[in-house]
């Protein structure tokens, strides 16, 4: 039943945010559950307090959002168990509608371990100038790039602090920014040598990640200067400028502001030490993990 009134108002909505004809973003509602997959080990997960999801990546315990009532939360993936094996068709066929959205030059609406994004191309100049303006926002403000797995974040980024502190924080909802390298777009953010990388711990988005050809531009669904998203229903003022919204259902408590707050941001650019750019939804334990685990010391001191 929540599920027929799920796409029942998003079929209202669309019709009345946007109309009929051309402009029209298309939805595509990921599998019952937030379109979270079976866990391979058949584990239950249970929801912290408030409404988010608590997960592990790696040895960090960073606090997330994942959908009300058994949505996306934290997956990870054991030896022996590829991530494909997990899918259902109707995953397939999503991760396909979306990557082969992005490839076409589009703008694709995506949930992510804290709030709603949308993605592009990052090597596409055209679609990068394409989500500037869907945002509102000049070229002076930064796009993150996503990936699916840390391996392929050393293609695009030059890479100071040991791979295992990488593993510690990513995948989770944090973003890492690093230098880049020569591989990445010159169009995306061409005002700086740095870059943010994110890789969400959302299964739905590693796996749009994998099935894309280079990485993701990520940022958040909503105007600049407004609040983030947790529905797509929250944003869908820019639908008419998507090529397609992908909806994973609520992510976190849509009443509480903690849930709201997106990836914590920490510049990792200087040898020996970090810098937090925004606090976002994971401080605490990235911080203790960067100061007690690795001696980073904050670039203030």
């Amino acid at each position: 039943m929540a599920r027929a009134a799920r796409m029942l108002a998003l079929a209202r909505a669309a019709e009345g945010a946007v109309g009929p004809g051309p402009g029209r973003a298309r939805l595509v509602l990921l599998p019952s559950g937030g379109g979270a997959r079976p866990d391979p080990q058949g584990a239950r997960r249970e929801p912290a307090e408030g409404g988010c999801w608590a997960g592990r990546s790696a040895s960090a315990e960073l606090r997330c959002a994942g959908a009300e009532g058994g949505g996306p939360g934290p997956w990870r993936q054991e030896p022996g168990h590829p991530a494909e094996a997990w899918c259902g068709a109707g995953w397939r066929e999503a991760v396909a509608a979306a990557a082969g959205a992005l490839q076409a030059g589009g703008l694709v609406a995506v949930p992510t371990d804290t709030v709603y994004g949308v993605a592009c191309l990052a090597q596409d100049s055209a679609a990068v100038r394409s989500i500037y303006s869907l945002k509102g926002r000049n070229g002076a403000k930064p796009l993150a790039i996503c990936l699916g797995d840390v391996e392929r974040l050393y293609r695009y980024c030059h890479v100071n602090v040991p791979d295992e502190l990488l593993r510690d924080l990513l995948p989770g909802p944090v973003t890492l920014v690093l230098k880049r390298s020569e591989e990445l777009n010159k169009d995306l953010n061409p005002f700086t040598s740095l870059v943010g990388v994110r890789i969400p711990d959302h299964p739905f988005m590693r796996d749009l990640a994998r099935a894309c050809p280079g990485p993701l531009a990520l940022t958040s669904a909503n105007i600049s200067s407004q609040g983030s998203t947790l529905t797509v229903l929250e944003f869908q003022d820019l639908w008419p400028q998507l090529s397609l919204v992908i909806d994973g259902g609520p992510i976190g408590d849509t009443q509480s502001p903690e849930c709201r707050l997106g990836s914590t941001v920490v510049d990792l650019s200087v040898s020996g030490k970090f810098s937090i750019i925004r606090p976002g939804c994971a401080l605490a334990p990235t911080v203790e993990i960067l100061k007690k685990k690795y001696g980073l010391v904050p670039e203030s001191s």
